[in-house]
């Protein structure tokens, strides 16, 4: 049954589409995650035998992003990237903003698509939001908590407690770096930067939102967020502009989310997304 919803979702996408897909990729890691956990988790592997082609990591230098060579293939591409995951949303969406500006650059003209998980879903948004950078025609997040997470706002009193100063004794020193992700991530509020990210205008583009549900059902949500906190089309400033797929999964990628990932950017008419 939950497949069968995915399909009918999918494929309802499927029908509007019409115009040329987008060339690149983007993939966004979550909270301490790292590049590998695309290719780990099985999802790279199936975004190859759906047609893209793997290429490469960007790494980020001292003197800036630096991109493999761009072979004389174009076709369909996807990168992964250097992120600083325990750092505030802000800081980690300036980052996702110079590879965008490197693939930009390399690439003129291709659109880009921004893929990302968990936390990395919100700092993705956030760059599009602050850069509004037309080559950005597209976001697709996993699992990204868009209205924040009772979890994250637990973790940032508990890092701004005395057990969290003395985390670092312990061996727990992610604590304390990631205190200020935690605040961005807490259940939105005008307290917190999710509370104003939402509230801002978003850039005119594709936005859809893959749901955790552990038994499939758009109510309950996975271990780190409720599903209707994943749900873009929860988001205020989006709204009806946003799709969303539910999936019975946990957490963490899987395999499956290759597919659904290709399926949707398979969707898209990328010159022409919902507005307001």
């Amino acid at each position: 049954m939950f497949l069968i919803r995915i399909a009918v979702v999918v494929a309802t996408l499927l029908a509007t589409a019409g115009m040329a897909q987008a060339e690149t990729l983007l993939l966004v890691q979550g909270y301490l995650a790292s590049p590998a956990s695309w290719r780990a988790s099985g999802v790279a592997g199936v975004l190859v035998a759906e047609g893209w082609r793997d290429g490469g990591h960007l790494a980020l230098t001292p003197a800036g992003v630096l991109a493999p060579p761009k072979t004389a293939d174009a076709g369909k591409r996807f990168y992964t990237i250097d992120l600083p995951t325990e750092a505030p949303i802000g800081e980690q969406a300036r980052i996702l903003a110079l590879n965008v500006a490197a693939l930009k650059a390399r690439d003129a003209g291709e659109p880009i698509v921004l893929v990302g998980h968990s936390a990395g879903g919100v700092a993705a948004r956030m760059a599009m939001v602050v850069s509004r950078d037309p080559a950005v025609k597209a976001l697709v997040t996993i699992a990204s908590p868009h209205l924040g997470s009772g979890l994250a706002s637990t973790a940032s009193a508990v890092s701004n407690s005395p057990l969290g100063w003395a985390a670092p004794l312990f061996g727990a020193g992610t604590l304390r770096r990631s205190g200020l992700l935690y605040r961005d991530l807490g259940e939105e509020g005008p307290w917190n930067l999710v509370g104003w990210l939402n509230r801002q205008p978003h850039p005119q583009a594709h936005y859809v939102s893959i749901i955790r549900s552990a038994n499939g059902t758009p109510v309950s949500g996975d271990r780190v967020s409720e599903a209707w906190r994943q749900d873009l089309r929860s988001v205020p400033a989006l709204g009806a502009r946003a799709k969303g797929v539910v999936t019975p999964a946990g957490h963490g990628l899987v395999p499956a989310d290759g597919k659904l990932i290709a399926d949707i950017v398979a969707s898209f008419r990328l010159t022409a997304p919902a507005t307001n």
